[in-house]
């Protein structure tokens, strides 16, 4: 993708106080973009903007709150684009789970992105789209994360269904493997093994960075025929 493709274009990115919007924010600051943040944080979002080439507009958004979501769409006003990295996982066994972070689970994955789409879609400008993020969990299920498969496999089928009805909008997806961007630093010490684990038994012989997912994102944005696609990202782990 080209600076061109986003020189002077408008872009919504929600989820830009953690690491991967953060990468994704920079990138198109840089390329020239008028960038909106938006996530629940407005002290992340602010350090964000800090940290950008450009000027940005920063504003709180909880996708579990419809209101907050139409308060978004009503100060962004038209744009060309919207990423949304959003994720709350509600990882356990099935039988630990709570409703309320289900709940939050969904929001971010599913019934946010479906408001998303509802609130802003028409404010999307000629050749403009949604990018959202799925995961690779919805492709490789495991013990203890059977919301997190399940939101993003729904999220796959949902970028598919607002493709159709929202077209000529453009929507896509994302859906990122093992990254090393923060996530996995919980894991201290152990860290270290865990993603030469993950590098040894993918058949790209490596771990993700925020700068693959970002280059996925780019390309998602500046394709003009690609829509309904999920890009997997993930290094061919879904294969392993």
């Amino acid at each position: 993708m080209s600076k061109d493709t986003l020189d002077g274009r408008r872009l919504v990115v929600v989820g830009a106080g953690s690491n991967i919007g953060r990468a994704l924010a920079r990138t198109a600051s840089a390329a020239g973009a008028d960038l909106v943040l938006a996530g629940p944080d407005t002290a992340k979002l602010e350090a964000t903007a800090a940290g950008l080439a450009g000027p940005a507009l920063v504003q709180r958004l909880d996708l579990a709150d419809e209101g907050s979501i139409a308060a978004l769409a009503e100060r962004v006003g038209p744009f060309d684009h919207l990423v949304s990295t959003a994720a709350m996982p509600a990882n356990g066994p099935v039988a630990t789970l709570e409703l309320a972070a289900v709940q939050r689970a969904f929001a971010a994955k599913v019934i946010g992105p479906l408001l998303l789409a509802k609130h802003l879609a028409g404010q999307v400008n000629e050749g403009g789209s949604f990018t959202f993020f799925s995961g690779v969990a919805a492709w490789r299920p495991a013990p203890e994360r059977v919301v997190m498969a399940t939101t993003n496999g729904a999220l796959a089928f949902l970028v598919e269904a607002l493709a159709v009805e929202l077209a000529p909008v453009r929507v896509n997806a994302v859906s990122p493997g093992i990254v090393d961007s923060g996530a996995w630093d919980g894991l201290a010490e152990r860290k270290d093994a865990f993603l030469r684990g993950v590098a040894e038994r993918n058949p790209a012989r490596r771990v993700g960075t925020p700068d693959d997912l970002v280059q996925a994102v780019l390309y998602a944005l500046g394709n003009p025929f690609v829509t309904g696609t999920m890009l997997h990202v993930d290094g061919g782990h879904r294969l392993a």
